[in-house]
C-alpha cells in the first residue's frame, strides 16, 4: 500500500503553483483575449448611449424648427434628457474602463517587457495587482472623472448644439418680441430663464475643464512622441 496520496487527491500546493507558472503565458494570452472583448463590449454599449442621445436630439430638433408655434422649452427638456444619457454614459464609462485597466497593465508589464526586455516594468507588483483585482473586481476611475471626461468628449458638444438652436429659437424664430420675452416659461420671466441657463453650462464648462489629478491608466495622448513611426497628432 502506498502512502502517498491517493490519485483522487488534489495536487500539492507547491504542484499546483508550479503547473501555474508554466502554463502562465498561455493563461496571460487567454486572459488578454477575454479582456480584449470585454473592452469592445462595453464600448459597444458606449457607443449606443451616445447613438441614443444624437437621435433624440436630431427629432427634437426637427420637431422643435418645423413650426413657430413649437415652445422653445422643448429644447431645455432635451438638455435635461441629453444629460441623462450622460449619466448613464458615464456609469457604463467607469465599467468600460475596468476591463481596459486591465488590459493595459497586461500590454504595459507583459507585452511590452517581452519585446523590449531592457526597459523595466512599468509596475513592479504587476502580478498581485491584477491577482487582487480579478478576486475582487473594482472601479478604477473616480465618478468626477468618468463624468467630466465624458462631458468634455461627448456630451458638451452635443449640449451647445442644443443651446445653439435654443438661442435662435427665442431669437431668429421670435418674431415680434424680445429674446427676454420669448424666452419665458409660463409664469416664469425670461430673464430667469436665461440666467438659469447660462449658469448651468458655466457649471458645465467649470466641470469639464476644471484640472483634476488624473487616476486612469494611460491613455494613447498621454504618451511621449518619440521614433520617427510616430506622429506629432493627437
Amino acid at each position: 500500500m502506498s502512502d502517498g496520496p491517493d490519485d483522487g487527491d488534489p495536487p500539492a500546493r507547491d504542484d499546483l503553483s508550479e503547473r501555474i507558472d508554466e502554463n502562465l503565458p498561455s493563461l496571460l494570452g487567454h486572459l488578454y483575449r477575454g479582456e480584449v472583448d470585454r473592452t469592445t463590449t462595453w464600448r459597444g454599449r458606449l457607443d449606443q448611449t451616445t447613438n441614443w442621445a444624437v437621435t433624440i436630439m436630431a427629432a427634437l430638433l426637427t420637431f422643435v424648427f418645423s413650426s413657430r408655434n413649437t415652445p422653445h422649452y422643448l429644447l431645455l427638456i432635451g438638455m435635461v434628457t441629453v444629460e441623462v444619457f450622460h449619466l448613464v454614459d458615464t456609469r457604463r464609462y467607469l465599467t468600460y474602463d475596468v476591463w481596459r485597466s486591465r488590459m493595459r497593465l497586461l500590454e504595459e508589464d507583459v507585452f511590452a517587457a517581452a519585446v523590449d526586455p531592457q526597459q523595466e516594468v512599468e509596475h513592479a507588483e504587476w502580478r498581485r495587482e491584477l491577482g487582487d483585482d480579478l478576486r475582487r473586481p473594482a472601479l478604477k476611475m473616480p465618478f468626477g472623472e468618468g463624468f467630466a471626461r465624458r462631458l468634455r468628449r461627448v456630451y458638451l458638444p452635443l449640449l451647445f448644439v442644443l443651446l445653439a438652436a435654443w438661442i435662435a429659437r427665442i431669437t431668429v424664430f421670435a418674431s415680434g418680441s424680445s429674446p427676454t420675452a420669448a424666452a419665458a416659461i409660463v409664469s416664469v420671466p425670461g430673464t430667469v430663464v436665461i440666467g438659469a441657463v447660462a449658469v448651468c453650462f458655466l457649471a458645465a464648462l467649470a466641470v469639464a475643464y476644471w484640472p483634476r489629478d488624473r487616476q486612469a491608466m494611460g491613455e494613447i495622448y498621454d504618451r511621449d512622441k518619440e521614433g520617427d513611426w510616430k506622429t506629432d497628432e493627437e
